[in-house]
């Protein structure tokens, strides 16, 4: 049985990461509300809502993992099914938000895709979305309440790494301002990458700026994708002088050689969070640890849910402690 207090939630969970959203419904001690969905040979997308949601506080879960084309088809159907349903509010959680990193027009006919994604949500009848570590701060303008895997990560610093001795890096320009946040917090030494190019995706050298000889060097970063620019990042660092190099990721996208690229570049861990199902990639690569984020999740509900702030989150969460 639900909780008195949370009598009025509705949380659906999408195809694309039912272990999550049964993490978070154990958290609220809540049922996962009851949808089916199916993928006829037609190749279009059925959902049928099983359980009443008029008047319910309904959140949807699905996050940009696997099929990314269904699962966003997939979850604004599921949101006008709620909406023309009578469901008092509805919100969707998307731990990994689709197509993030096609945020702005960098060259002609260029889309801006995360918009599009964006107003596609608006359209379906979203009210509210919730989503972890966009990647790039100029798109939090699309959604209610971005959150931030950070506070987490830097829980794990400590109780795992001798953050004394150790210094933050990030792999590029662009991840300067994170990773600082990061040093910052932590109150230690900080150092980047720049990145030159022979031409588009292919990096020819990385220039360390800082210092980190006969330190542990952290990489940190909002996604690992293919890990290229991890793993060259984590080579140059050992030979900079680091004694060990760790890396962290929100978002484990973890395509093509990745795994390869993680097991032979001389990092000791790549740490990322489940907001992208990790079991499959945990158990091919010993060197992937992963940290829940279902509590955050949870807690963001329970805030929204009771109209609470939710800006405490972005600095502290409460840490479960284990390790997905």
């Amino acid at each position: 049985m639900a909780s008195a207090a949370y009598s009025t939630i509705k949380l659906f969970s999408g195809s694309s990461h039912p272990e999550l959203a049964a993490l978070i419904a154990k958290r609220l001690r809540i049922p996962l509300a009851r949808a089916n969905i199916h993928q006829p040979p037609s190749g279009e997308t059925k959902v049928t809502i099983v359980e009443s949601v008029r008047d319910y506080d309904v959140y949807i879960l699905n996050t940009g993992a696997g099929s990314v084309n269904t699962h966003l088809m997939e979850l604004c159907i599921m949101i006008h099914a709620c909406k023309i349903a009578s469901a008092k509010r509805i919100t969707a959680i998307i731990p990994h938000f689709p197509y993030a990193r096609q945020d702005k027009k960098d060259k002609s006919r260029a889309p801006i895709t995360a918009k599009l994604v964006a107003n596609m949500l608006r359209e379906a009848g979203c009210d509210h979305v919730i989503t972890m570590d966009l990647h790039a701060s100029q798109i939090q303008g699309f959604f209610d309440v971005p959150l931030y895997a950070e506070p987490s990560m830097i829980q794990y610093m400590r109780d795992h790494i001798d953050v004394k001795n150790c210094v933050i890096v990030s792999p590029d320009a662009g991840g300067a301002k994170r990773a600082t946040s990061i040093a910052d917090r932590l109150n230690v030494d900080f150092a980047l990458f720049h990145k030159e190019r022979k031409k588009a995706n292919e990096v020819s050298r990385m220039v360390l700026v800082g210092t980190v000889t006969g330190k542990i060097a952290v990489l940190v970063d909002d996604m690992a994708d293919t890990c290229g620019t991890l793993g060259l990042a984590a080579r140059n660092l050992i030979e900079a002088g680091a004694t060990k190099v760790y890396a962290f990721a929100t978002h484990g996208i973890l395509s093509g050689p990745a795994l390869k690229v993680i097991s032979e570049s001389g990092m000791e861990k790549l740490v990322i969070t489940n907001t992208i199902p990790q079991t499959e990639n945990s158990e091919k690569c010993e060197k992937i640890e992963v940290i829940d984020v279902s509590h955050v999740l949870a807690e963001v509900i329970r805030r929204s849910h009771f109209g609470e702030s939710v800006s405490y989150l972005f600095h502290e969460v409460p840490y479960s402690n284990g390790i997905a």
